[in-house]
């Protein structure tokens, strides 16, 4: 898989893109992070991104032209891409089910946006997605930009020692994970559940469960329907 990302400020987000999953995943060859200024597709002496917006009112907007030559670039290299999506507090909001969909491409281009944001000609023209990591306002979205590329990274094939992990991950069948716990037994005072080192898998599972939903039910009952409720108790 490859992620383009077009940025104004790349030194954001190329120092996470070496660590943990998404730099396990790159190593591996099953994920290729390619960063794009847009400064070095301004046409203007001082590489000016951005300008005041017509109207009036604070804060400046990303100019179209260099966005539109950089994705041009990009466009006439390698695979076809599969989505451009612009990381946006209006957008819709991202869960698990879009990541797992976003990690069946082949190629997309995630655009950050800075400042008070970016011409909407590009929003209408170029982008094919807009995506939200939640109901609250950033200073741009390159770190929006890194959650995503976390979240779908850790989906490919491979990358995660063991493949059946990312399955049992918080909200994959619309349930957040049961607790979890490790060596020691006995720690001040304070076990795990004896379930859990029952040796019993049977056992074990029926106590996740159990877990799980009684967690959603306190945590997110948002994320709960009568289907969801009746089939895990029937587990």
């Amino acid at each position: 898989m490859r992620i383009d990302i077009i940025t104004a400020l790349p030194e954001i987000v190329e120092g996470p893109l070496d660590v943990s999953i998404p730099g396990r995943a790159q190593r591996k060859g099953l994920l290729t992070v390619s960063v794009h200024n847009i400064r070095d597709y301004a046409t203007d002496k001082h590489h000016q991104v951005d300008d005041s917006p017509f109207g009036g009112g604070a804060g400046m907007v990303l100019k179209p032209e260099p966005i539109f030559a950089c994705l041009e670039a990009l466009s006439k290299e390698g695979d076809e891409i599969d989505e451009v999506i612009f990381l946006t507090p209006d957008g819709e909001v991202f869960d698990q089910s879009i990541a797992n969909s976003l990690s069946m491409a082949n190629r997309i281009v995630l655009l950050a946006g800075h400042y008070k944001g970016v011409d909407q000609r590009v929003r209408d023209e170029l982008v094919t997605r807009e995506i939200s990591i939640g109901d609250y306002v950033l200073s741009g979205g390159e770190l929006p930009a890194m959650v995503l590329v976390d979240a779908v990274a850790r989906l490919l094939p491979g990358v995660l020692g063991d493949a059946s992990s990312a399955l049992t991950d918080s909200f994959q069948d619309g349930l957040l994970d049961a607790p979890v716990y490790t060596r020691p037994a006995d720690f001040r005072g304070m076990s795990v559940p004896e379930a859990l080192t029952s040796g019993d898998h049977r056992r074990i599972d029926e106590w996740r469960d159990e877990q799980r939903l009684e967690k959603t039910r306190d945590r997110r009952p948002d994320l709960l329907s009568s289907d969801t409720d009746s089939t895990t108790t029937d587990n």
